[in-house]
């Protein structure tokens, strides 16, 4: 057990690296370089957290090598993730924990990414709220952005809010880990970069927006609306010639700072909407697992008028039911249908909380594309609807009448039709 005593020269408690402890467990991951899991750390956890504490305490704590991780991207790419160690993530956290309020009191309102009390629901929800006031938006695209963070001008920032020498000590020693790459090469950092994994990543990288760019745009450019989700920046002018400007002087400004805005992915979009019949250009963002874009729109007194909006977009669709396919229920005759519900109602809910928060009509595609697969798999499972896929629609329909609490999207009316 880890308790209150701090005989060190530097102001880390044992409580404070328990309670770090007790945050990384509880947000899970995996292993690092050393292959060591959660479950090998707790077996000797209190052997474990007191030579992190005490390393930390003695100025000596040196991190290890970070395992990269490729996962896939839409359009066949990959993002490479830096997997810390089970007892490096506690470190990180242990200083984020002490770092995070001081910081946060100097970050502006428009930043919505990693930060308590924060959500991407609520940079979505913003970001509707500017497009129905503004008529165009730039969606401006960082090429690589944790891949090139600048040491130099991070750790000159940090210095500005951070007197502590041992915290600047260890944040360069994380910044400085080297990476290890699939194939066991260790790869040196080059003065820039900040692992996307990392458990202080996040805050590092939003101290680095914070003057690289949030700010510099509130001074030089404060009739701009902005809403940025870390490196996911969506910006609101009242005109194209606003917008052409803005562009120009950003794209300068993330030169300055060593970053660069994505030739193809950042463009200017026009809001379009009822009224509106400007043409040629793009009229469609995606923000967040959302697209915004015209959308018809019915009045309560019949008619429709265009409403600039967001739905779901169609990489979430493809994303949602490749998880499905990958599932494979279909083909697991051996479970019932209550297996199939405790399998798959977390990930129902998490749909729901997260895009049904917006418009929850963009899901019937999903549960349209679920109820397809339920079918399959009643078609493998009983031999009595081989032959008759619509004795087994009918007998799904008459499951979800009887027992329409048994999925949780049927309790919210996305029935079976």
């Amino acid at each position: 057990m880890i308790f209150n005593e701090q005989t060190k020269s530097i102001s880390i408690t044992k409580m404070m690296v328990w309670e770090a402890y007790k945050k990384v467990k509880s947000n899970k991951g995996s292993a690092g370089v050393d292959q060591q899991t959660l479950e090998d750390f707790d077996k000797v956890r209190s052997k474990e957290l007191y030579k992190i504490w005490n390393r930390l305490t003695s100025g000596s704590y040196f991190p290890p090598g970070v395992k990269r991780v490729e996962i896939p991207k839409p359009g066949g790419k990959k993002r490479p993730l830096g997997i810390p160690t089970v007892s490096d993530r506690i470190a990180q956290q242990v200083v984020k924990t002490y770092l995070e309020p001081r910081l946060e009191v100097e970050f502006l309102e428009n930043s919505y990414g990693y930060r308590p009390n924060k959500s991407a629901l609520s940079a979505v929800n913003k970001v509707q709220e500017h497009v129905r006031k503004y008529s165009w938006a730039i969606d401006l695209d960082i090429k690589d952005f944790f891949g090139n963070v600048n040491h130099g001008l991070l750790l000159k920032a940090l210095k500005k809010h951070v007197p502590e020498k041992w915290v600047l000590l260890y944040i360069r020693r994380w910044l400085e880990a080297p990476v290890q790459l699939p194939d066991g090469t260790l790869l040196p950092t080059s003065g820039k970069g900040t692992p996307q994994g990392g458990v202080i990543s996040p805050l590092l990288v939003n101290l680095f927006m914070h003057y690289c760019f949030d700010k510099w745009l509130k001074i030089h450019y404060p009739l701009v609306k902005m809403v940025r989700y870390a490196d996911d920046i969506i910006m609101h002018c009242r005109t194209y010639q606003e917008s052409t400007l803005v562009l120009a002087a950003v794209k300068q400004r993330l030169t300055d700072c060593g970053l660069t805005a994505h030739p193809e992915k950042t463009k200017i979009v026009y809001c379009k909407k009822s009224g509106r019949n400007l043409k040629g250009y793009p009229v469609q963002f995606d923000f967040l697992g959302f697209s915004f874009r015209p959308i018809r729109m019915k009045l309560k007194k019949g008619g429709s008028f265009l409403q600039f909006d967001c739905i779901m977009s169609r990489k979430s669709k493809v994303r949602i039911t490749g998880e499905l396919r990958k599932l494979d229920f279909h083909n697991k005759t051996q479970r019932t249908i209550q297996d199939l519900a405790i399998l798959l109602n977390p990930k129902i809910r998490g749909w729901l909380n997260y895009y049904g928060k917006i418009n929850r009509r963009c899901l019937r595609p999903v549960f349209y594309y679920l109820h397809h697969r339920m079918i399959k798999w009643i078609l493998n499972k009983y031999k009595r609807f081989k032959r008759s896929k619509v004795k087994a629609v009918q007998w799904l329909r008459w499951v979800c009448n009887q027992y329409p609490n048994l999925f949780y999207h049927w309790v919210l009316g996305y029935q079976l039709t």
